[in-house]
């Protein structure tokens, strides 16, 4: 892909990009691993800043919820291993989040490209989030997510406000 294509948008139906990648502890994670629950996969920024804190904490409170569903939560972001730790441990939150600096995995699920920032373009992480279905189909795809409110509205779309 050049630095001018237009990033990839995934949508419901299409297969999910499989990844492996190191959680905050150097575990390796695979989608493929969880195949035959959903998995709430999401973009994030940046550990340890305030939107990123606030939408992670979120998952953390609404985890419960969505652990009983037969939902399971993975948080991805280009920041290293050591810097997921502190957050993970800062914030006390309690689903795998992973490491991708490279941002392979990122790019694969449009969710790293072109956005604007205060008013200017930048190349950057866009805040998404992806509910993958038993199979590995993606189910749901947002993109450009607001930090607050967003696991609340994830929940009522996927029907499990009770």
């Amino acid at each position: 892909m050049t630095e001018t294509a237009e990033a990839v948008r995934l949508t419901s139906g299409d297969t999910a990009p499989d990844f492996t990648l190191p959680d905050a502890d150097g575990n390796q994670v695979s989608l493929s691993s969880l195949r035959g629950r959903r998995v709430v996969v999401y973009f994030y920024p940046a550990a340890s800043t305030p939107g990123c804190t606030k939408q992670a904490c979120d998952f953390r409170d609404s985890l419960t919820q969505l652990n009983d569903a037969g939902i399971d939560v993975l948080g991805i972001s280009p920041d290293k291993p050591a810097k997921l730790v502190k957050f993970r441990d800062n914030e006390k939150l309690t689903f795998p989040l992973l490491s991708d600096p490279e941002r392979a995995v990122l790019t694969a699920y449009g969710a790293y490209g072109e956005k604007t920032l205060y008013g200017k373009k930048t190349l950057g992480v866009i805040r998404s989030t992806f509910v993958v279905d038993a199979d590995g189909k993606i189910e749901k795809a947002m993109y450009n997510v607001k930090a607050t409110g967003h696991v609340a509205k994830v929940i009522r779309d996927l029907n499990l406000a009770g």
